[in-house]
């Protein structure tokens, strides 16, 4: 398949396409809506075909690189789920011990995407942990929408039990030097942010495009923040305000960008959304975010 760029689409598509991702329309909404938008063959069910994820664009890091190990572990979440799954991703020669970064993914699952950022961190010198909260449903399918549908019936206590639990798990890992960072995106960038609210020994906290925790809530914070935000995303930007002001007035260290004209998304490169100047930037913020406040000296 041609890989399409954000360009490609009008911009009302794309809002579209985020509603429909994020389960405020159905799949039959987005195509009766996009409809209007078609021309020629490019029809609304050619650009949802076209705005899906496709995993071939994306692998940075291949499953056999040589330069780390991987394996799916799993971890124990009393108050969550019971038993969950996740994929650890290591340098393969460390000398030492190292920092732990948890890695959230987006509200499918442990995609093929969130696998391949957990090894980009292995290469950097982390030992990352990707958990699967559809580990209590079987785990991630395969299928984006069918993963969807899967994740907006989970049980959003226990799910938040078993995402926190990973933290602690990769925290406590022998590899670990108990540093920890977490790094999320979209779903997994609001979780981060609750993460920082919830866990005082947080060493860093990176929230993509995540919906931001209550002003109660950013009392509690302890770790520092880097914050990235899609320009475009008029959804989730709406928060930042209030949050601005909450960590202000409680003395959070936090660092924010904003990327001028992308798209909630932009740092997954398996779609249209995905900005690679701006995914690359963000990147390497981050690794540099991690690299100063997670690492052991």
């Amino acid at each position: 398949m041609e890989r399409k760029k954000a360009s490609d689409f009008p911009p009302e598509v794309l809002k579209l396409f985020d509603g429909y991702v994020h389960g405020a329309l159905s799949r039959r909404d987005f195509l009766d809506r996009a409809a209007k938008f078609a021309v020629g063959s490019f029809t609304a069910a050619a650009m949802l075909e076209s705005l899906k994820p496709n995993f071939a664009f994306a692998q940075q890091v291949a499953k056999d690189d040589s330069r780390i190990k991987t394996e799916y572990a799993t971890y124990p979440s009393p108050q969550g789920s019971g038993t969950m799954r996740g994929y650890l991703a290591a340098p393969a020669k460390a000398s030492g011990k190292l920092p732990a970064i948890v890695v959230i993914h987006e509200n499918r699952g442990l995609n093929p995407y969130i696998e391949d950022v957990a090894r980009r961190l292995a290469v950097a010198n982390f030992v990352a942990f990707a958990p699967d909260a559809l580990t209590p449903l079987g785990g991630y399918p395969g299928n984006e929408e069918q993963a969807l549908k899967l994740f907006a019936t989970l049980d959003a206590t226990k799910r938040t039990e078993d995402l926190m639990t990973a933290a602690s798990y990769v925290k406590a890992r022998p590899e670990s030097s108990g540093k920890l960072g977490a790094v999320g995106f979209c779903f997994g960038g609001t979780t981060v942010n609750t993460m920082a609210t919830r866990m005082p020994d947080l060493a860093a906290a990176v929230p993509f495009y995540g919906g931001q925790p209550s002003a109660a809530d950013t009392a509690k914070i302890k770790a520092p923040l880097l914050i990235h935000y899609a320009g475009l995303d008029e959804r989730v930007n709406a928060g930042w305000p209030a949050y601005e002001a909450a960590l202000k007035a409680d003395g959070v260290r936090y660092e924010m960008h904003m990327y001028a004209n992308t798209n909630h998304g932009f740092h997954n490169d398996t779609t249209p959304r995905y900005d690679e100047a701006a995914a690359k930037l963000a990147w390497q913020r981050t690794l540099d975010f991690f690299n100063k406040n997670v690492r052991s000296t």
